[in-house]
């Protein structure tokens, strides 16, 4: 039993499978903030906008 124990241990053929998996999520957990905070800020910009041009005469 500790023999196996040793040898689970000792084994890092699944540690490189973990270290994609988390660095994924990161970049998944990074990019849905970087959309957030994009949509929220072109929003704005977009109402701003349309308030200028509205209050602007053409004619």
């Amino acid at each position: 039993m500790t023999t196996k124990l040793k040898r689970f241990c000792k084994d890092t053929s699944g540690a490189v499978t973990v270290d994609w998996i988390v660095l994924t999520a990161a970049v998944v957990a990074l990019a849905a903030m970087t959309v957030t905070v994009l949509q929220s800020g072109s929003e704005g910009l977009a109402e701003n906008t349309g308030d200028f041009m509205i209050d602007q005469n053409f004619f």
